[in-house]
C-alpha cells in the first residue's frame, strides 16, 4: 500500500520527462500530451523561456510576504487588465482559491448572500468552491455545504429570469464548462445575464480558470461574448505550469478588497509572478492568439473530416474542445488512445476533452488526429 492517500484514480504510467507537446514515461515510451496538465501547460512542457525566467528569479528571491511591496505584482496586474474594463488584480495559488475570493468579495460588496451557479459547473473542491459547483458527485459525503447557492440549468434563459430576486448577490459561471462536458454559453444566455446584472444590482463572476490565458483564442473567453464581468478568476494557464492564480475585478470592487478582508501566504510570490509575466508576455501577443484560433479551426475541420459525423460531434472553443460520442463511455477509449501514444482526458462520461498546448504544431495535430481516427474507427471500440 502506498504512503499516499487514495483520492486520485491514477493511470498506471509515470511521466518523467517533457518537452513541448511530447512527454516520456518511466519505461521510455513517448506520448503526445493533449491534456497539458488539464489546461495548465499553455506553452507546453519545459518551455525554454519559462525555464530561464524561473531560474533567474530563483537566484534573486523566492518568497516575500505580502506585508511588503512586490513590484512584479503591479506590472503583472497591469498586463492582465490592459485594454479591459477590469482594473485591479489579486493573486493567489489555485483556481479554487480564486473562486473563494470572488465569492467572498461578491457577498461583502453587495451585502447579499445568494449566488446563482449552473448545472454541470465546476469551481473547485474547497468548501465554498465545492458548494458553488452544481454536481452531486462533488458534494457527496461531505455533509452540509455552504448554503445560499442556487443551481440552475445552463443556457436556460427562462429558468434564470424566474430565479432573480433581491437576495441574489451574484451570478457565477464558466463561459465554456470544462469538466462538465465542454458546453459553451449561448449568445442568448449571455445577453440575458448582462441584462439581469445591469438592471438588478447583481454582480457577474466568470470562472476563467480553464478558459483564460488564450485557451479559447482570446485573452479570456468572455471577450468573445457580450458578457461584462465584475470578477474574472484565473489559474491553470496563468502560471504555465507553476502554481499561480488570481482574480481580476473592476474599480467598483476596489474598496471591498480592504486590508484584512482577504489574503494568502504564498499568493503573488516573486517566483510565480515572474513566470506568469513571461506567460502573459508571450500568450497575449495578437499574433500568438491568431495562431491559436487558426489551429483550432484546423483541428476542428480535420476532426470533422476524419470522424463519422452521425456518431460524433465536436464542440468547444479554441483549443478547449470536446469530442462527444453519444451513449458511449469514453473511459476505455481514452485507455486505447493512451496505448497508441496520445494522452487526453474526459469531460463527463461521453466526452473526450482535447487540451493541447497552445503552441502545438500542425504536425502534432495531424499525429493526434491519426491516432483518434485509428482508435475511434476500430469496431472494438463499439461506436455503433
Amino acid at each position: 500500500m502506498s504512503a499516499l492517500f487514495n483520492n486520485y484514480s491514477r493511470r498506471p504510467i509515470s511521466l518523467v520527462e517533457g518537452k513541448g507537446t511530447t512527454v516520456v514515461d518511466s519505461n521510455g515510451k513517448k506520448y503526445l500530451d493533449f491534456t497539458s496538465g488539464i489546461a495548465v501547460l499553455c506553452l507546453g512542457h519545459s518551455h525554454p523561456e519559462l525555464v530561464n525566467t524561473l531560474k533567474e528569479q530563483s537566484e534573486k528571491i523566492w518568497h516575500t510576504s505580502n506585508l511588503f511591496e512586490i513590484p512584479g505584482q503591479v506590472k503583472l496586474a497591469e498586463s492582465l487588465v490592459k485594454d479591459q474594463h477590469l482594473s485591479h488584480a489579486f493573486f493567489c495559488n489555485s483556481g479554487a482559491e480564486a473562486n473563494e475570493a470572488a465569492i467572498k468579495m461578491a457577498r461583502k460588496h453587495t451585502g447579499k448572500v445568494n449566488i446563482i451557479t449552473f448545472e454541470n459547473s465546476f469551481h473547485g473542491r474547497t468548501f465554498g468552491a465545492m458548494s458553488a459547483t452544481a454536481q452531486e458527485k462533488i458534494h457527496s459525503g461531505f455533509g452540509p455545504l455552504v448554503d445560499k447557492f442556487t443551481y440552475l440549468p445552463f443556457n436556460d434563459v427562462e429558468s434564470l429570469k424566474n430565479s432573480i430576486d433581491d437576495s441574489v448577490a451574484a451570478i457565477m459561471l464558466e463561459v465554456v464548462q470544462g469538466e462538465g462536458g465542454v458546453n459553451a454559453i449561448t449568445e442568448e444566455f449571455a445577453a440575458a445575464i448582462n441584462e439581469i446584472c445591469s438592471n438588478s444590482n447583481i454582480l457577474l463572476i466568470l470562472d476563467e480558470v480553464q478558459t483564460g490565458i488564450g485557451r479559447t483564442g482570446t485573452r479570456f473567453a468572455y471577450e468573445q461574448t457580450v458578457l461584462k464581468p465584475d470578477f474574472v478568476t484565473m489559474a491553470k494557464g496563468l502560471g504555465g505550469g507553476f502554481p499561480f492564480a488570481g482574480v481580476l475585478g473592476t474599480s467598483q470592487i476596489y474598496d471591498t478588497f480592504s486590508p484584512g478582508s482577504h489574503g494568502t501566504t504564498y499568493g503573488g510570490n516573486p517566483l510565480g509572478v515572474a513566470v506568469s509575466q513571461k506567460v502573459v508576455d508571450i500568450v497575449f501577443q495578437d499574433s500568438f492568439l491568431i495562431e491559436v484560433r487558426e489551429k483550432s479551426e484546423y483541428l476542428i475541420s480535420q476532426l470533422e473530416k476524419a470522424l463519422p459525423q452521425d456518431q460524433i460531434t465536436i464542440r468547444g472553443k479554441g483549443l478547449l474542445l470536446g469530442v462527444v460520442i453519444d451513449n458511449v463511455d469514453v473511459a476505455p477509449i481514452i485507455k486505447k488512445l493512451e496505448d497508441e501514444g496520445l494522452l487526453v482526458c474526459s469531460a463527463g462520461a461521453n466526452v473526450i476533452r482535447l487540451l493541447p498546448p497552445l503552441n502545438v504544431s500542425y504536425e502534432e495535430i495531424d499525429q493526434a488526429i491519426a491516432i483518434l481516427e485509428k482508435v475511434l474507427l476500430n469496431k472494438s471500440v463499439a461506436l455503433s
